[in-house]
C-alpha cells in the first residue's frame, strides 16, 4: 500500500512538471507543424490561461488603481496646503493694502485741514446688547496734551469729541451718542439744525431737529459741522439724510440722519488740538437757510 502510494505521488508530480512543458511547448510550436496531441492540449489550456490572463489582469488593474489613488490623495493634500497658504497669504495683502488705503486717507486728511493733528489709535471699544459700538478709547491722552471737547475725526467724517482723559488714554463721545448734540448745515441748501444722537443699542442714527419747515432739504442730502462757536471747524462731514419727518403743525420739521463713520470699523483716527477748531477742512458750505 506504501509502494503505491509512493508510484502514485511519484506519477502525480511527473505529470505536473510535465503538464507546464507539454503546454507551453504546444504554445510555442508553430501552428503549422502542431499534431493531435499539441491541439489537445491548447484546447484544453485554453480556458485555463484565459481565466489567469483575466485574474491576472484584474489584480493589475486593482494594484494600479491603488498605486494612482494613492497619489492623487498625495496630490490632493499637497494643493490643499497650498491652497490654505496661499489664502492665508492673499488675506495678509489684502489686510495690508486696507491698511494702506487707511493711511493713506489719514494723512491726506491731515494735508487739507489746516491745523495741527494728534493721530491716535482706536484700543478698545464698548458694544451694545446689539453689537453697535457705544464708545472707543484711544490710545492718547492728558501726557499727549489731549484734553476734553477735542474733535476726533477720520477720513470719513467726525467721529465725534474727547469725552475725558486719563494718564495716557481718552474716551470719545460719538456723534451718535444720545449726549451729542452738534451744530450743522445741510450742505446743499445752507439749512442749518441742530444734530442729536439717539443712543440707540441697534443702530446708529442721529436726528436732525430746528429745521425750519421752510428749509430745502430731503434725502441723500449731507450733513457738515456749521464751524458756529468754534466747537468743531466749518465743513466737517457728519453725516447723510436718510428720512425727513415733517409734522402736520408747528414751526419745525425734523430728519434721521445716519452718520458719515462706520463706527464699528475705526481703527486709526485725528485729534484736532483747541487751536484748530477754526479752521476748515473744505470750503464754506453755502450761506443760507437759518
Amino acid at each position: 500500500m506504501n509502494l503505491y502510494r509512493r508510484f502514485r505521488d511519484a506519477a502525480l508530480c511527473i505529470v505536473l512538471l510535465a503538464l507546464p512543458f507539454f503546454v507551453l511547448r504546444a504554445n510555442l510550436k508553430d501552428p503549422a507543424k502542431t499534431n493531435a496531441v499539441d491541439r489537445a492540449i491548447l484546447e484544453a489550456s485554453a480556458p485555463v490561461q484565459y481565466g489567469a490572463t483575466q485574474l491576472a489582469q484584474g489584480v493589475s488593474g486593482i494594484l494600479q488603481e491603488y498605486v494612482y489613488l494613492v497619489e492623487v490623495k498625495r496630490d490632493n493634500e499637497r494643493l490643499r496646503e497650498e491652497n490654505a497658504r496661499l489664502r492665508e497669504a492673499n488675506y495678509k495683502l489684502m489686510g495690508e493694502a486696507s491698511e494702506n488705503r487707511r493711511l493713506r486717507r489719514i494723512l491726506q486728511l491731515r494735508d487739507e485741514v489746516r491745523g495741527n493733528l494728534l493721530s491716535a489709535q482706536v484700543i478698545g471699544k464698548e458694544v451694545s446688547p446689539f453689537f453697535r459700538v457705544t464708545r472707543v478709547v484711544l490710545d492718547r491722552g492728558e501726557r499727549d496734551h489731549v484734553r476734553a471737547g477735542m474733535p476726533v475725526l477720520t477720513a470719513d467724517g467726525l467721529v465725534g469729541q474727547v469725552r475725558r482723559t486719563w494718564g495716557r488714554y481718552a474716551d470719545v463721545l460719538l456723534t451718535a451718542d444720545k449726549t451729542s448734540a452738534i451744530d450743522v448745515v445741510v450742505q446743499r441748501s445752507g439749512a442749518r439744525g441742530m444734530l442729536k444722537g439717539t443712543g440707540s443699542d441697534d443702530n446708529y442714527v442721529c436726528t436732525l431737529e430746528q429745521l425750519s419747515r421752510e428749509d430745502d432739504v430731503k434725502p441723500g442730502d449731507l450733513i457738515v459741522t456749521s464751524g458756529l462757536g468754534q466747537r468743531f471747524p466749518a465743513s466737517i462731514l457728519v453725516g447723510s439724510i436718510k428720512e425727513v419727518v415733517k409734522h402736520e403743525y408747528g414751526l419745525y420739521q425734523e430728519a434721521t440722519v445716519t452718520p458719515a463713520v462706520a463706527f464699528s470699523r475705526l481703527e486709526e483716527v485725528l485729534i484736532m488740538n483747541a487751536g484748530s477748531r477754526a479752521s476748515s477742512v473744505a470750503e464754506p458750505v453755502a450761506k443760507g437757510g437759518r
